[in-house]
């Protein structure tokens, strides 16, 4: 059998599967144990995590399926103790603006259980912050606009993976998405066609790290058999 076939004028490759699981329930009931145990985290440790983790963690991110394989995201990593401390004064800003009159009653209230408030001291603490950028479209060699597909689902599967990679090490985070984040692309003076996505604090947990007492919905409620 032939490991590469031209389909259309351009090489494919056999596709062969790496993940070899002799009782694949057995398999599929562990990785959701370990993800159900994921949490957001909002108490971080200042312990150092090794750069090779993290790049290895935005590695994973990036086999995420993308439309038309154009993978329109950036991972931006901020270590800089003085650019974390900018970060975080400006999404605090946002933050008490939202906290103040942007977001309706209805919000606040649903948001109540979960103790948030316009405070993010994590931004300063956690020793890596990764902020995702999305890409609407492509720069050409001559500055032309070149169009991506299906750019926020793409990079929200990217985002998605990147989440459990960071869980899958051992390390935590939450979403956070000050809004609107134009001054993370001020900030970190990126290009003209990038959009601040999401920003990701990310760190070991502190040693009294405490989330809210709060359950998902059950299979029933989120899925339906046919």
């Amino acid at each position: 059998m032939s490991k590469i076939k031209i389909i259309d004028g351009n090489p494919h490759i056999l596709f062969e599967q790496k993940i070899e699981v002799s009782n694949i329930e057995k398999g599929a009931g562990d990785f959701f144990k370990l993800m159900d145990s994921r949490r957001s985290v909002r108490d971080f440790s200042d312990k150092p995590v090794p750069k090779p983790v993290i790049e290895n963690i935005i590695k994973t991110a990036s086999t995420a399926p993308s439309g038309a394989h154009k993978q329109p995201w950036t991972f931006c990593v901020v270590e800089s103790a003085e650019m974390k401390s900018q970060i975080r004064v400006a999404a605090e800003e946002e933050e008490k603006k939202s906290y103040d009159g942007r977001m309706s009653e209805e919000w606040l209230k649903d948001l109540k259980p979960l103790g948030t408030n316009h405070l993010k001291p994590f931004l300063e603490i956690a020793p890596y912050l990764i902020i995702v950028f999305k890409k609407p479209y492509d720069l050409g060699e001559n500055g032309e606009k070149l169009q991506n597909y299906y750019v926020n689902e793409s990079v929200g599967i990217a985002c998605g993976m990147l989440i459990t990679a960071i869980h899958q090490a051992g390390l935590v985070t939450l979403t956070h998405t000050p809004s609107p984040m134009n001054f993370l692309t001020k900030l970190l003076e990126r290009p003209s066609n990038e959009r601040a996505f999401l920003l990701l604090p990310v760190g070991y947990p502190d040693i009294e790290a405490y989330v809210p007492d709060i359950e998902r919905k059950g299979l029933g409620e989120v899925s339906k058999f046919y």
